[in-house]
Order: C-alpha cells, then structure tokens, then sequence
C-alpha cells in the first residue's frame, strides 16, 4: 500500500509539472499569428494589399510623410514564409519591408510612390481562401483626399451632346482575388469573364457611333457598388455585365441572360446565381446589409420602368442572338436580384455565357473560337437594339429631323416628367409633335425640339 500511494504522488507530482511547464509558456509564443503569404493587386485606380494569416488578428494601420509611407503594426505576428516576388510595376507601392518592435509587435511597412489613403479590414475564409487581412489604397489627388474614383455623381437631366458616341459599359464580373466560379480544369470564371469582354469592346470599337467602355481592363478587383459607379461616371448608355458561373448541378449547361427582378429571382437556378454573384462582395471585403442612403436609393430606384423596359428589350435581342452561338439556359429573359444590375438609369442586363460547373461547357468556355462566337452574339445583339432604338443625341440617330432629339415614351412617363426631362416647355414639345392635348401612348416616339425658342 506504501509503495502505490508513493507512486501515485509522483504520478501527480509529473501531471503538475507538465501543467505548469504548458503554462509557463509566454502568451506571446503561443499565440502567434502567422503570416502565411502576401499578394498585391493593381487597378487603375487603386492598389489592394492582402495577407494571408492563419487567424484573425489585432492590427493598427496610420500615414508618415517625407517619404509616403503606410505603416501597419501587427500584434503577436510573425511571418512564416518570404513575402515572395511582388510586381510593383503598375501598383501605389514601391516596395514592402517589415521589422520587430517592442512588446512583439510586427511592423510592416509600405513604402508609397505618392501619397495614399489606406483603408483596412479583415475577412473570414471563404471556399477560396483563409483568414486576410485587406489593406486597400487610393491616392491623393488634392487636399480632400479624394479621387475622381470616389466622388458620387449625381443623376442630373441635362440635354445630352448631340453627335456624341453611344457608350456601352463591359463588365467583366469578379477579378484579382476573387476568381469567381471554378472550372473542375481549374479555368476561372474571371478569367473567361474578362477574356470575352475584351471580345466584346473590340466588335463595338469597330462600329461607328459606339464607344465600349471596360470597367475592369485587367485581373484586380472592384467591388459591386463600384462597376455601378464607374458606368455611371462613363455616362453610360447600356451596361452589359459578363459571366460564366456554376450551379449545383453539373448537368446544367447554356447561356442565360438575366435583368433585375423587382419581386425575386424567376428561378431556383437565377436565385442560386444572383446569391452567388453577390457575394463577391463579401469576397472582396464589403458587406451590403450597412450601406448608405445613396446605396439604398439606387437598389430602389431601378424600379423605374423606362429603365427595365429597355433592359429587357435589348437582353431579348442578345439572348436570341446566343441562341445561334450554341445552347441556351432558358429561352426567355430571367430575372434575378443581381446588384450590378441595379443602376437607377442605365438598361442593365447581365449575360451568364455559360456553366463552367459542366465539364463540356467548361472546355468551351476555354475555346477562343467560342469566346468569340459568344462575343459575336452578344455585339449582334447591342447593334440591333441601338439600331431601332439609338440613345437622344448619338451619331446612331441618323434619321432626328431638323437636329432634333427623338423619346419614345415608355410606360409611366408623362408629357410633363419628359418636357422637364430635355428642359423644353410644354407648348413647344406639343407644338413639335401636333399634339392636342398632354396624353401620349406608351411606344410613341416624340420630337424632342432642341432649341426650346424660349
């Protein structure tokens, strides 16, 4: 009995040890975060600086001058690789170096060609990747700070430039680190996305009167709210997003066109998309559940029927178009709550070229020729629309008597809401139509007067 109880206390005495060796070991060791990679994207407009690290982290991010300089402090954290090879050629960053503080505090810092404005957050994992800390930077361009990218325009009726080109907004749906939809080849929906787009603006840049405006001309990314913002800027008027998704079902397969929905998605396959597509938002680090009053107005003013009745017809001629490029989805136009789509005064659509969740389809897609057939269509789809309906004021409008603007009236517009619209009187619009009284038919094409002779 002696000689158990004897080896019974040292049996404790070595459990007591080891918990008090474990917990002997510095906080600082133990939770060390590890930074795992570093990837850098470059846009025209801005730079995004990631960090791959293995949990989410304490970090503090401030500006010096002379020379620029972003500083980001980083509690508990070490690197576990080398940063890698960077290519800071096209980027706000010059080059990235880090060092070790007091109190383990891990310092990088990014040395800046201009001066920038950083913005941080941290992201969760996604199918794609882990923990990230974002830092994203945008210069300077006066004492405000801000850019031509950030300011917010105004929806304003101005008398469009007579002669002007018709612009046509091509969005290349998802890039930088957000691939998109994969392929089981390991093809990238933003890859596909971005190659057909470039297609696209070719075809249209050909075509006299219409000016292809690419809102993403190389793999970085840009969020949902942004592609609005930067066809809005353009004065954009078509805006074409591009796609080539995946769904749950590998069996599915073919082209689809969709444009917004007011009441939900038509579809359990366009419900699956839309939530899919917008949560490249959340991807790419920003939430859409908080945003601001201007945000909400624009996914409420889309409503407006003009708008939605020229989305539709130009998508009904570009999915009758696919259907000679190859398979179609569905034969009709979807609807689906996209955000991208929901520019208050731009005809939206956006144009799902196909599955790459379907191994066929998926080979295609990778295809050139295909690109191209897809790139084809969806142009031949463009040209007949602007042909019958040429935006006021364009070289399209060939057949304006006297160098005047045409309108065709859309549903829920009124003789007083247009009059007001081009900024021209009520008896010279009655006047230059014959009109007896202030009622018009929906589909009627009225003569804007360009000079109001007032």
């Amino acid at each position: 009995m002696h000689w158990a109880s004897a080896k019974n206390s040292l049996l404790m005495a070595q459990i007591w040890f080891c918990l008090l060796a474990v917990l002997a070991i510095p906080t600082s060791i133990a939770s060390t975060t590890q930074i795992k990679a570093v990837r850098m994207w470059a846009s025209p407009e801005s730079t995004r600086v990631v960090f791959d690290v293995d949990r989410r982290l304490e970090h503090n991010v401030f500006v010096l001058n002379n020379p620029d300089r972003v500083v980001i402090d980083l509690e508990n954290t070490s690197f576990s690789n080398s940063m890698g090879d960077l290519d800071y050629r096209n980027s706000l960053v010059k080059g990235i170096r880090s060092g070790v503080q007091p109190n383990n505090v891990l310092r990088v810092v990014l040395d800046m060609k201009s001066t920038s404005t950083p913005k941080s957050f941290l992201l969760n994992p996604t199918a794609h990747y882990g923990h990230r800390l974002v830092i994203d930077l945008e210069p300077l361009t006066g004492s405000t700070g801000e850019t031509t990218f950030d300011k917010e325009l105004p929806v304003t009726a101005s008398i469009p430039a007579v002669g002007r080109d018709a612009v046509v907004a091509i969005d290349a749906g998802h890039g930088g680190e957000d691939p998109g939809a994969l392929g089981k080849r390991g093809t990238r929906e933003k890859d596909v996305a971005l190659s057909i787009a470039k297609r696209l603006e070719k075809l249209l840049s050909a075509q006299e009167g219409i000016k292809p405006v690419l809102i993403r001309t190389g793999d970085y990314y840009i969020s949902l709210r942004g592609r609005i913002r930067k066809a809005r800027q353009a004065k954009a008027d078509l805006f074409i997003s591009i796609h080539a998704d995946a769904f749950k079902n590998g069996r599915a397969k073919g082209a689809s066109v969709y444009v917004l929905s007011k009441k939900g998605a038509s579809s359990e396959a366009a419900r699956w998309l839309a939530a899919s597509e917008n949560n490249s938002d959340l991807i790419g680090g920003v939430s859409l559940d908080d945003k601001d009053d201007l945000l909400a107005s624009v996914l409420l003013d889309l409503s407006q029927n003009a708008t939605q009745a020229a989305s539709m017809d130009v998508g009904s001629r570009v999915l009758q178009e696919l259907v000679g490029a190859g398979e179609v989805h569905k034969d009709q136009v979807e609807h689906a709550g996209f955000v991208v789509l929901k520019s208050p005064d731009i005809p939206s659509l956006l144009v799902e070229t196909g599955f790459i969740s379907n191994r066929q389809e998926e080979n295609l897609l990778r295809s050139p020729r295909h690109q191209q057939r897809i790139a084809s269509a969806i142009y031949k789809g463009i040209k007949q629309y602007f042909n019958e309906n040429p935006p006021a004021g364009t070289i399209l409008a060939k057949n304006i008597p006297d160098n005047n603007l045409q309108h065709r009236v859309s549903k829920g517009e009124t003789l007083t809401s247009i009059a007001k619209r081009y900024q021209v009187s009520m008896r010279n619009l009655r006047e230059a139509n014959g009109l007896r009284s202030d009622r018009i038919k929906v589909g009627y094409t009225l003569i804007i007067p360009f000079s109001d002779g007032s």
